[in-house]
């Protein structure tokens, strides 16, 4: 084996074992977005919808921005104008990963059919039957989720 190979292969062996020891503290920061590669922001679904429409309803490729490193769709221009007018209005809480995950001090995905307003904002959950066990103490699990999610943010 070549010396160059030797010390390739020391190195490797080296960074494997010092990743074994890194603190639990040193977890990576979270995306603030719940994305998906092919559908972008909360699975490509409209989040002006859930609060005009009431209901989830599937963006379009002509009508797509980006806010906050991710890319966020919507059903009509009119949606996107209302969402670039004022995102935080409209934009699901705790970057549209499941509600109930967050209270519990973890991130999940979402299901778009798995949702509620409360205060006029949006909640995502995992399921329905998830948004269910989360509804059964909405301001107890918003207020945990508000204390726990600038800590995954920051990846705490």
């Amino acid at each position: 084996m070549s010396r160059a190979r030797r010390i390739r292969r020391s190195m490797v062996a080296a960074l494997f074992i010092a990743a074994l020891f890194l603190p639990a503290g040193t977890a990576l920061a979270l995306d603030p977005v719940f994305s998906t590669y092919l559908g972008g922001a909360i699975r490509g679904y409209d989040p002006v919808a859930y609060h005009t429409e009431g209901k989830p309803v599937a963006g379009k490729r002509a009508h797509r921005i980006e806010w906050k490193g991710a890319t966020w769709s919507f059903a009509s221009a009119g949606n996107k104008a209302l969402f670039e007018g004022d995102p935080e209005k409209y934009a699901p809480r705790y970057g549209g990963y499941c509600a109930w995950a967050v209270s519990q001090g973890y991130t999940a995905s979402i299901d778009p059919d798995a949702w509620s307003i409360v205060d006029g904002k949006l909640y995502l959950n995992y399921s329905l039957g998830v948004r269910d066990q989360w509804s059964q103490d909405i301001p107890g699990n918003i207020a945990k989720g508000d204390v726990n999610w600038p800590k995954l943010l920051a990846g705490k």
